[in-house]
This record gives structure tokens, sequence and C-alpha cells, in this order.
């Protein structure tokens, strides 16, 4: 099983063997695919970002230690794989490539539990994380 990342506004261009899966604290509207909120930051850690210190360095703080630091790697895993039924996943949530967003710390742990996870941008072409 490989993992990816993208952003729902890209969902229309996955392909169509890679499961995608919301990590977001809220969906969009009209979303009717998988989610996995354990993956996703908790409303106090979103909000205090976006509306009082829009401090990228104490979001990614607070994520690490309060959701991430939280979970076990392989719980996650598995429950990953059961959702997908063993397919490739791709973990969404808002921001496009290039913006601060929960999602690439996501990658970078699952990178370094040994799991290479690749952003999958506007046409689906694979850029490493």
């Amino acid at each position: 099983m490989r993992f990816w990342t993208s952003y729902f506004g890209n969902v229309r261009n996955l392909p169509s063997d890679i499961v995608p899966i919301g990590i977001a604290g809220k969906s969009p509207k009209g979303w009717k695919g998988l989610e996995y909120k354990k993956l996703a930051p908790s409303w106090d850690i979103y909000s205090t970002w976006k509306y009082q210190h829009h401090d990228d360095d104490l979001y990614t703080a607070r994520f690490k230690a309060e959701r991430l630091g939280k979970l076990c790697f392989e719980n996650v895993l598995n429950d990953l794989e059961r959702l997908t039924k063993g397919q490739d996943a791709c973990l969404l949530c808002y921001e496009i490539p290039g913006m601060f967003c929960h999602r690439h710390l996501v990658a970078d742990w699952f990178t370094a539990k040994g799991y290479t996870t690749l952003e999958l941008t506007r046409g689906a072409l694979p850029t490493v994380m």
C-alpha cells in the first residue's frame, strides 16, 4: 500500500486506482467520500492558527504533540488499509500545493516511519514530499 496527499479540489484528477480519504476536520459540503478524522487537526489547533496567531511553527508543534504524538502508527496503517481494502490512499485536505497544510505534516510522519508519501498535483503528476 502506498500513500499520496492532495487537496479536495484535485480529487477529479486522481487516478481511479487511488482511494481518496478526507483528513480535514470538516470535509467540503457534499463530500461523500471516505474520511479519517484521526489525522485531522482539532478545532482548537485549527482555530487558534486561523483566527489568532497564524503561527505555522506553533500549529506544527501542537499538531505533532496533540494529534500525531497520540496515535499508534501501526493502528493508523491498519485503519487505512481496512478503509481502502488494501488499495493506495490519497489523504486530502483543502490547501493547494505549496501552502502550509497539516497534510504535509502527516506526509512527513509517514515518511519518517518508512512510507514515502507523494503529493499528487493537478494533472495527477507526483512530486516527492
